[in-house]
């Protein structure tokens, strides 16, 4: 269980680190599986709005910006998608 950062709430954790690196264990530590999970739909998003190349460096360091944004670890704004969700 942690306190998630992301929804301020106590929820399961993540059952490994995403990344390995500081960014990977500072979402282990603090961030839930449900906020990961929101994460991995908006980072679809993203790939697929700009067309980002995982397997470059730049692509890689785009995608780990935005989840340190995403979850509140750095300041600035999310990169915009293209699609937004249908109201009901």
């Amino acid at each position: 269980m942690v306190q998630c950062r992301k929804l301020d709430k106590l929820l399961p954790g993540l059952k490994r680190k995403p990344y390995r690196n500081e960014l990977g264990q500072r979402i282990y530590d603090e961030i839930s599986q449900e906020a990961w999970d929101g994460w991995v739909r908006e980072s679809v998003r993203l790939v697929n709005t700009y067309r980002i190349d995982l397997g470059s460096s730049s692509g890689q360091q785009f995608l780990l910006k935005q989840a340190a944004v995403y979850f509140g670890f750095e300041g600035g704004d999310m990169a915009e998608t293209a699609w937004t969700p249908p109201t009901k």
